[in-house]
């Protein structure tokens, strides 16, 4: 690894090694003091943040504690209050002595009780004493004998609180318990649970959650301002602070908490000053090394450039010395050099294009199509009248193969016209095979218009013939198959044949082969230079049994 890193810098510029290296020396003391800084006043802020959080869930705990303790002071008067219990046990003779007793005795007392305590929305008395009931205050015991706390009110004279099933309101449930009493009375106060725990609604002004348990951990009360309501036994203790008290009179658990990044936002301006100074500290680096760069690296830059130049085929440039050291000497040396290389660049360019001109007209003259066409028509005439209809049919082939191969010196045609030159060389082959293989032809005919390269079917359809169809050893009939159809970005030519095959290695090597005239590998690169490099063939094929050939072209020609 380290002789990795050591050979990279070895291999950067010079202006990326000044700068890289002045960076690296300059930022570093400076990354580690603002990262130390900014991890000693975080863990500064977090410890003051409990300290704080500690004394704000002791203050509310104290709040709660008191709240209930009243809650269970009310509760006691009525549970041992007397003239409730006479009520409750009397015999009444009328129902209007029953209203006395309801309008002089307990009403005023649930009223009373109500008054000096608003969290308390209601009290009710279920007794299964011969006694009639009363709106909410007095009602038949039978009417919470399915309530869940029901069971253990019976079981139990000590009141106690509980959760209402909508979890508004809580409940605290309490037994009037007299030795020698035969009817049974349980007492429900209800509290707005909301109202209870307003305190613990603004402990903090954001970020912060409350939640209380009771002592067998479900939840009483929750409130949080997070986007997220989060819940107790998912907290993670790296990402909030927490502080939790049990309270002494009821056993329940207060968990108080603040995410983390609340508390440490205080310290972002600290990051702030130290990105600054990192950025001038940057600008100031990145100075230094562009001059440094003007006066060292950017002679030899100046000779780099030239030297790419030469290498592309540029040999009419100047590069002129800024100075008389020894880039100064060298850069004049490359100037010479320079000028010497072009002299015989020309010199040489002027007797290749000669040799050319000489091959072209050399070519011209032999290559005469109408001599060539009017010799097929002849042929075809004297086959006709001769009564050889093989001979008029291969002349009327080859007089229709050359036409579309010429394409009168365009290099590009249609896919029709490809599709026409490619049927007939095949057709001859067919006559020259004694039609020993089939074709099957798929094509879509809205393609038909479409422009192509010249002479990119044909090598494929004689590859597949001479490659593949005259080595079949499989028994049966020898097939070609020719299909085109369109893509979203192109159209695709898939030329098949049950031939012998060719192994992976064969497949993976055929477009690395050289090639001479219009071979598959010329057909592969015609295709990528009009088309691009995500266009071309693709072969697939398995030894023995046949090979089949994907030909992608684009839509349209690049430009």
């Amino acid at each position: 690894m380290i002789c990795r890193l050591k050979q990279y810098f070895l291999d950067l510029k010079f202006r990326n090694k000044i700068i890289g290296t002045s960076l690296i020396i300059g930022l570093i003391p400076i990354v580690l003091l603002g990262f130390f800084s900014y991890s000693r006043v975080s863990s500064l802020l977090v410890e003051r943040e409990e300290t704080a959080l500690r004394e704000t869930l002791h203050r509310e705990v104290m709040q709660l504690e008191h709240k209930l303790d009243s809650y269970l002071s009310a509760m006691n008067l009525v549970a041992w209050n007397e003239n409730i219990r006479l009520a409750l046990a009397k015999d009444y003779q009328s129902n209007y002595e029953m209203y006395l007793t309801y309008r002089d005795t307990i009403d005023p007392m649930f009223l009373a009780i109500r008054s000096f305590n608003q969290d308390i929305t209601g009290i009710t008395i279920y007794t299964d004493a011969h006694i009639y009931p009363h709106d909410n205050t007095l009602r038949a015991l039978q009417e919470v004998q399915d309530e869940p706390w029901y069971q253990q009110a019976c079981r139990t004279t000590a009141p106690f609180f509980c959760l209402s099933e909508d979890g508004a309101s809580l409940n605290l449930i309490c037994q009037m318990y007299y030795q020698y009493v035969p009817y049974t009375n349980i007492i429900r106060m209800s509290i707005d649970l909301r109202s209870a725990m307003m305190t613990a609604d603004s402990l903090f002004e954001n970020s912060y959650g409350f939640v209380l348990l009771d002592d067998s951990g479900k939840k009483i009360y929750q409130y949080t301002d997070l986007t997220e309501n989060i819940l107790p036994s998912s907290l993670n203790r790296k990402q909030f602070i927490t502080e939790e008290k049990i309270m002494e009179s009821s056993g329940w658990t207060a968990l108080l908490y603040r995410p983390v990044s609340a508390v440490s936002a205080a310290a972002i301006h600290i990051t702030y000053i130290a990105l600054c100074m990192v950025l001038v500290c940057i600008v100031l680096i990145i100075f230094v090394s562009f001059w440094l760069s003007r006066v060292i690296v950017a002679p030899i830059e100046r000779l780099s450039a030239g030297m790419e130049q030469v290498e592309q085929g540029n040999y009419d440039l100047a590069v002129f010395p800024s100075s008389t050291d020894e880039v100064g000497q060298l850069v004049a040396s490359f100037q010479k050099m320079v000028h010497t290389l072009n002299n015989l660049v020309n010199e040489v360019l002027l007797a290749q294009i000669r040799q050319q001109k000489y091959k072209i007209e050399l070519l011209q003259s032999q290559i005469n199509p109408h001599f060539l066409y009017n010799s097929l028509s002849l042929i075809n005439s004297k086959a006709i009248v001769s009564g050889q209809s093989e001979i008029s049919q291969m002349a009327r082939l080859l007089s229709t193969f050359y036409r579309t191969m010429l394409n009168r010196g365009q290099p590009l045609t249609t896919i029709s016209s490809e599709l026409e030159n490619t049927r007939s060389y095949i057709a001859i082959q067919q006559m020259m095979h004694s039609h020993s293989f089939d074709v099957v032809y798929d094509i879509d005919e809205t393609v038909l218009t479409s422009p192509i390269p010249n002479l990119l079917l044909q090598p494929l359809a004689e590859n597949a013939i001479l490659h593949g169809l005259d080595h079949r050893e499989l028994p049966g009939r020898a097939i070609l198959s020719i299909s085109c159809y369109q893509e979203e970005d192109g159209i695709v030519f898939k030329i098949m044949d049950n031939g012998c095959g060719m192994s992976d290695e064969e497949c993976l090597q055929i477009l690395t082969k050289d090639s001479g005239g219009y071979g598959v590998k010329n057909v592969h690169q015609r295709i990528q230079l009009y088309y691009g490099n995500k266009y071309g063939l693709v072969f697939h094929s398995t030894k023995g049994m046949g090979t089949y050939v994907i030909l992608r072209i684009g839509r349209k020609l690049q430009a």
